[in-house]
């Protein structure tokens, strides 16, 4: 199935379909390219759908069969998660003496052939293939979600409903709630350790319904329909951010969930190199400033506020200019700025307080920029985020708000960048070797760094599942690092306009070592995996 003429040409020989079926199907495929020809020539109706999957199945060397909800005689989740099965096209079905049945829509992507198959032998299950039309297997998917609670599909109360998507979505840990109108439906997704799952599908007719109620409890505008951002309050433990946003279907809403009394982490636990040395050298600083680099989402404010715990003493004043307050610290003068405040009017007003650090939320625009490094040139030390790719980049990055040379290489002492990967979920990890491949990238990886990995009798997980990761295989999520600590050589090299490429060369002959080695070494430590590496910084 994996390539179209082919498979048109063989079903052809086998008498099955005719020659002008392959051309309607293949005029067909020019404005549906991502529609398999097996589903087309289902949809054309060319011949009986099952003597046509049977059909493929000998070609492909599989057992063809098309799959109905009553085959299904098994809980699918507790085996593989919804979205797992959504992303590989894939729904176990049966079980029988320690085999299990599943269904696949394509049986040529080894890859996903190989996911599936280590997730259920490590689960001690063998597995027997079998093939159909991805079309069966989309529409049965479909009929597996809205399982946020037991009731959510059947509640006609929009009020419970949505009491109970927030608590549970506070159960499973998520950082967001997506409450998004499509064509046929509201869907209703988390974003849980970074990565979105489709929990339910709530019916059209209810769609007015859920995002009133939703404004109700933000507190928003209801007959206004523009962009509204609001605060829902009624839960004790959390603060919850509201944003809304119309698309062509609705108004899509997204709930930014924010425990209170979050115990704040420390740098260690969030995955910073364990050197004591390191830390001061990095963050304890006077007359400079220290700027925390990644894209929206990979963690720079938790890292801040570890810095400022880790600084927090009661013989420094500590001020902290932020949107919105996230987490609030003893001991500490934080300000939250609002519309008629901005950054950099909030940060000429803290000079005047007397601060020993001053933590900006995000540097954003030359104003605040210009400000916060007068400030560190001024006897403060001031920590900030700003997005960009990598730690390097931050110098590009200044520049382009018009900070000069002389003030980037006087008074930027450190740049941190950071991603956020996914933890092996401890209870269901299971260990393996490595493979040749794995370790052919990680000694490529070293020998152009210069770091040599030890990988005598190394070991790496995969990511399996359970019942406390919801089946994924990751639990939370820790940050891998790179620094760049501004020595004399960099300074000289910013103060003469060099290129970043310039600066990077200089930067490797230090100590800096980009994010990959840290990425490599937690994978080696257990924590993560190559794959999850590789989702976010592409190393494969």
């Amino acid at each position: 199935m994996a390539r179209t003429q082919p498979l048109g040409i063989e079903l052809v020989r086998k008498g099955l379909i005719t020659e002008r079926d392959v051309e309607n199907a293949l005029n067909y495929q020019k404005s549906n390219p991502n529609e398999k020809m097996g589903d087309i020539l289902r949809k054309l109706k060319v011949c009986d759908e099952t003597k046509l999957i049977e059909a493929i199945g000998e070609i492909v060397g599989e057992t063809g069969m098309i799959l109905t909800k009553e085959q299904i005689n098994i809980k699918m989740e507790e085996y593989i998660s919804l979205d797992i099965a959504k992303q590989n096209k894939v729904i176990p079905f049966d079980i029988a003496n320690g085999k299990i049945k599943v269904c696949f829509a394509d049986t040529t992507n080894k890859r996903n052939i190989d996911t599936i198959r280590l997730l259920l032998l490590n689960k001690g299950l063998v597995m027997e293939r079998y093939i159909t039309f991805e079309g069966i297997i989309m529409d049965l998917l479909k009929t597996f979600e809205g399982t946020v609670t037991e009731n959510i599909a059947t509640t006609s109360d929009v009020i419970a409903l949505v009491d109970s998507i927030i608590k549970t979505g506070m159960e499973r840990r998520a950082s967001d709630i997506h409450f998004e109108p499509l064509e046929e439906y509201l869907r209703v997704r988390y974003r849980i350790d970074g990565q979105l799952f489709t929990v339910a599908e709530i019916d059209k007719s209810k769609q007015q319904q859920v995002i009133g109620r939703l404004k109700a409890i933000s507190n928003m505008h209801q007959e206004k329909q523009e962009s509204q951002d609001g605060r829902i309050i009624m839960y004790p433990d959390y603060n919850i951010r509201v944003s809304s946003q119309r698309n062509v279907y609705g108004e899509k809403f997204v709930l930014r969930l924010l425990k209170k009394n979050t115990t704040i982490k420390g740098l260690f636990e969030l995955g910073f190199p364990k050197d004591e040395k390191l830390i001061k050298q990095c963050f304890d600083k006077r007359n400079s400033i220290t700027i925390m680099a990644a894209p929206t989402g990979e963690g720079k404010t938790t890292s801040l506020y570890s810095i400022i715990d880790y600084l927090n003493k009661p013989e420094i004043n500590i001020t902290t200019v932020e949107d919105p307050v996230e987490i609030r610290i003893r001991g500490l003068n934080q300000i939250e700025i609002d519309a008629k405040v901005s950054f950099s009017d909030s940060l000429r007003t803290v000079l005047r307080q007397d601060p020993d650090i001053i933590l900006v939320g995000e540097i954003r625009d030359h104003e605040t920029a210009e400000i916060a490094f007068q400030a560190g040139q001024t006897g403060h030390y001031v920590l900030s985020t700003i997005h960009t790719i990598d730690s390097i980049e931050v110098i590009t990055r200044l520049r382009k708000m018009g900070i000069s040379n002389y003030d980037i290489s006087s008074t930027l002492a450190t740049s941190v960048s950071q991603r956020l990967v996914r933890r092996l979920c401890p209870n269901c990890a299971k260990e393996r070797d490595f493979t040749e491949e794995e370790i052919e990238k990680i000694q490529s990886i070293g020998k152009k760094y210069g770091v040599e990995f030890n990988l005598k009798n190394a070991k790496t997980y995969d990511a399996v599942g359970c019942k406390k990761c919801n089946n994924v295989g990751y639990y939370e999520r820790i940050a891998i690092f790179e620094i760049l600590s501004i020595d004399e050589n960099i300074r000289e090299l910013i103060s003469q306009d060099a290129s970043t490429l310039k600066i990077k060369e200089q930067a490797l002959k230090g100590s800096y070592k980009p994010m990959v080695i840290d990425g490599i070494n937690k994978v080696l430590s257990g924590i993560t995996t190559l794959e999850e590496i590789d989702r976010k910084i592409n190393i494969f």
